[in-house]
């Protein structure tokens, strides 16, 4: 029988976990309990929620009241204050501590006259990117990748940040090429349960000779330890049990399991036994 290993650092971060109880014990108390967008990027964990009476909502303006608890990735500034202002809508901040330690430097920059660009490395359309860069006051500029550097400006100093579940391998090259345009001054917002988790997947990818990345695909820090797993060897990335397929598992003596902070237990389990009967 193939050895299945997980990975030491894998599944909920604090700040996921930290969310999910909140929101969960709200609801214990009250009927309308509302979350701003997925309170996390997992789709099942979702759906669960949603059978507990936790009702995702994209249009703030369709609430006349109840409780909104605001998703994890945090929200746009601008949008955070007309919420503000509404007097049937109790506001619950779900935003991870790490998420809004971002947004707290980058706002401090925006308001600093001295400051003339703020680089955001992450993805543009991200829920987390898109919040953060709004608490610029439009001095942020996003970049993705080495090729977006061409679109920085040279100025006396370049100020960057990074969406929290960067890759450090890829930050650090941006940053490397970022600073041959200006003066730099970087603030590391990757947070450490991501190094963490990339770590622990890289070290175990190394080890076995297949690699199961689970959690959503609309997760931007599964996808990178997808990414990062599959430069170093056979490497699925799924969201359920219902997706692994038994060929997968011919010849492999060393199966690995890693999961996005957004992936619960629960699912974590189920793939485990699933591939448990598989391996065989």
């Amino acid at each position: 029988m193939a050895k299945i290993i997980i990975a030491k650092s894998a599944g909920f971060c604090f700040g996921v976990k930290r969310a999910l109880d909140l929101v969960q014990d709200i609801a214990e108390k009250n009927n309308e309990v509302y979350t701003f967008g997925p309170l996390i990027h997992n789709p099942q964990e979702v759906q669960r929620l949603e059978k507990e009476n936790i009702k995702v909502i994209e249009d703030y303006s369709k609430i006349e009241k109840g409780i909104l608890v605001l998703r994890t990735h945090g929200i746009q500034l601008n949008v955070y204050e007309n919420l503000s202002k509404k007097e049937n809508i109790k506001l619950v901040d779900a935003t991870c501590p790490f998420v809004k330690r971002a947004q707290d430097i980058v706002k401090e920059l925006g308001k600093d006259t001295n400051t003339q660009q703020i680089i955001v490395v992450g993805e543009r359309q991200h829920p987390e990117v898109v919040a953060l860069v709004s608490y610029g006051k439009g001095k942020c500029l996003v970049v993705e990748d080495k090729k977006d550097v061409e679109n920085v400006k040279k100025t006396d100093i370049i100020y960057i940040v990074s969406q929290t579940t960067q890759s450090p391998k890829k930050f650090d090259e941006i940053v490397e090429e970022i600073s041959k345009i200006s003066q730099v001054k970087v603030f590391n917002t990757i947070c450490r349960a991501t190094f963490d988790r990339q770590s622990a997947a890289q070290k175990l990818a190394k080890e076995v000779d297949i690699m199961i990345v689970i959690g959503g695909k609309n997760s931007g820090n599964t996808t990178r330890l997808y990414q990062i797993c599959s430069n170093i060897t056979k490497t699925y990335h799924i969201e359920t049990v219902d997706e692994i397929e038994k060929s997968w598992f011919d010849n492999a003596n060393k199966i690995g399991i890693t999961a996005g902070a957004s992936t619960p237990d629960w699912i974590i389990n189920n793939i485990e036994r699933r591939i448990k009967e598989f391996a065989v």
